[in-house]
C-alpha cells in the first residue's frame, strides 16, 4: 500500500544530480527545505527518495518534455521583482542567479527556493539545496520599502543655522 505524503500538491520538476543526470517527476515544494531526502514521485507512480547532497539543483517547470534550463543565468539589468537579488556559485564552477524573498532566515536554511532570471521559460522556480553550493551572494536588494517620513517632534527639534 502506497503512503501518501501530508501534503497532496506536487509539482512538475527537473531534479538534477551533481552528475548533471536529470530525474523528471513530481515533487512537493513545501518539504523542500527541512528534508535530507526528496521525495520524487516518477511517471510511473513510483516513490523516489532522493538524497540532498547528491542534488544540484530541482527546477520547477510547466512541462516536463521541455528544456527544464533557464535559458538567461543572469539578470540582463536590475530585476523587477520584490525581493534578494542573488548569485549563487555552485560547487562545479557554474553560476545562477535569482531572485528570493527578502528573508534572511530562508537563505539560511538548509537550501535555497527562487525565481529564475528567464521569467517566461519553462523553469519556474527553482531549489539549491546547500550542500550543492560554495557560495551566495546578495547583489542588492530590490523593492525594499520606502523609509516613513520622520515625526514631526523630531524634526521640530532639529536646531536652525538661520532663522528669520
Amino acid at each position: 500500500m502506497k503512503t501518501r505524503s501530508s501534503s497532496p500538491t506536487r509539482k512538475k520538476a527537473v531534479v538534477l544530480l551533481l552528475d548533471l543526470t536529470p530525474l523528471k517527476g513530481y515533487v512537493n515544494p513545501a518539504d523542500l527545505p527541512g528534508t535530507d531526502t526528496i521525495d520524487l514521485l516518477t511517471a510511473d507512480g513510483e516513490h523516489q527518495a532522493v538524497p540532498a547532497d547528491e542534488i544540484k539543483a530541482v527546477y520547477f517547470v510547466d512541462d516536463l518534455n521541455q528544456t527544464y534550463l533557464p535559458e538567461r543565468k543572469s539578470f540582463l539589468s536590475r530585476p523587477k521583482l520584490e525581493g534578494l537579488w542573488l548569485r549563487l556559485t555552485f560547487r562545479d564552477g557554474d553560476s545562477l542567479e535569482g531572485i528570493v524573498v527578502n528573508e534572511l532566515l530562508e537563505i539560511l536554511d538548509r537550501g535555497i527556493q527562487f525565481v529564475p532570471p528567464d521569467l517566461h521559460g519553462n523553469c519556474s522556480r527553482v531549489y539549491v539545496p546547500r550542500s550543492a553550493l560554495t557560495e551566495v551572494k546578495v547583489l542588492g536588494v530590490v523593492g525594499a520599502a520606502k523609509r516613513l517620513a520622520r515625526p514631526a517632534a523630531v524634526a521640530s527639534a532639529q536646531p536652525k543655522l538661520f532663522e528669520e
